[in-house]
């Protein structure tokens, strides 16, 4: 497949020029169908497949995917509804004690801020990252005696990538677990997360995978499970649901609770399909090349860095609320950013003429 059609297949290409994925993907139609026929059968084919049978098989299905595209194995692999979802299981799964402390970057969505705060006697520090850069010196001074790490692999309101393996080995070095938000890498780039070496990365499939909402995953690496024993409980993460105590599943499954939605993940096995149908060097190279096209043509205005790095292009307007409405008046799709810039997101449905057409406004 090529970016031409696939960007054919997704509808909201048709009426306006979407560069707003790092917030929300527009889906393509294949996807959408595989949810609805997912919902379907799960609905309507009662009488011929067990309800809970049906889902199962989904849900393997969905771990085995995602373990494909992630570098790892199905059992490292829980299904959770969103990345938020999934940093706050992983927030309430630490046996936490007073004293403890958490650092985190300046850059975290606030999905990477919130679970925190509401940990007795955890102590959090916030590492300041001046232009989405991670400062070396200063991250191993604050993650030394860490019990935990927040690192977000890609920083929303820069575009900048974070060295996340070597952010790892140091956290790791002083003794801490390390989560990594990964929802603006999954869909945009390749990814190997056992080369990251993080205890747990949380990502959604509603980005730049072009998957539905709910659809989003947890990777636990295998030594680190015994770390994490959830307050969420459920049926699913337990290895014996009617037997005496508590015994949580051997594998990342321990992070899943009952009965939840399950079409989403049968969208976002097709989403993985059509992208690499499509082949993420092609993605990444698109983008890069459209990226390369709106911040020359952003000049001064231009926040994120000069050279590529992502999709994501931070720039400044004198008035980023009624920017953003002009945009939209022009079906130009962008979002701002708490700092008062415009963010956009570039992917590989996207064309010269989306861009060209957001210049125009600038």
């Amino acid at each position: 497949m090529d970016p031409e059609s696939l960007r054919a297949s997704i509808p909201a290409c048709g009426s306006c020029a979407h560069l707003n994925t790092g917030a929300s993907g527009p889906s393509p139609r294949p996807v959408v169908e595989a949810v609805a026929e997912a919902q379907r059968r799960q609905e309507f084919d009662a009488c011929e497949t067990d309800h809970y049978d049906a889902a199962a098989d989904l849900r393997e299905r969905a771990r085995e995917r995602l373990a494909t595209y992630l570098g790892c194995d199905p059992a490292d692999v829980a299904l959770v509804a969103s990345t938020g979802d999934g940093l706050s299981r992983v927030a309430n799964a630490v046996d936490w004690t007073a004293g403890d402390r958490v650092v985190r970057t300046d850059l975290e969505h606030p999905s990477g801020v919130l679970p925190w705060r509401r940990l007795p006697g955890v102590e959090v520090e916030t590492v300041a990252c001046p232009d989405g850069r991670l400062p070396a010196d200063a991250y191993r001074e604050a993650v030394a005696d860490a019990r935990l790490v927040c690192l977000s692999s890609e920083s929303w309101l820069h575009g900048t990538r974070l060295p996340v393996t070597e952010a790892v080995d140091v956290a790791h070095e002083a003794g801490a677990l390390v989560v990594v938000d990964a929802v603006q890498t999954v869909g945009q780039h390749e990814i190997d997360v056992g080369a990251w070496g993080a205890d747990a990365v949380c990502a959604s499939g509603h980005k730049w995978l072009l998957g539905p909402w709910g659809a989003g995953f947890l990777y636990v690496a295998p030594e680190a499970r015994s770390a994490f024993r959830p307050r969420h409980v459920g049926y699913r993460g337990v290895a014996d649901p009617s037997g005496p105590g508590l015994a949580y599943a051997d594998d990342a499954g321990r992070f899943e609770l009952s009965t939840t939605a399950v079409a989403p993940y049968a969208g976002l096995i097709e989403a993985l399909d059509l992208l690499e149908a499509v082949g993420f060097p092609t993605v990444e190279s698109r983008i890069e090349r459209l990226t390369d096209r709106l911040k020359t043509g952003l000049g001064d205005r231009l926040r994120s860095p000069a050279g590529y790095e992502s999709g994501l292009v931070a720039f400044d307007v004198d008035d980023a609320e009624r920017f953003v409405d002009r945009a939209a008046d022009a079906d130009v799709v962008v979002r701002t950013l708490p700092d008062g810039s415009v963010r956009a997101s570039v992917h590989v449905f996207n064309t010269a003429a989306d861009v060209d057409a957001l210049l125009a406004l600038v």
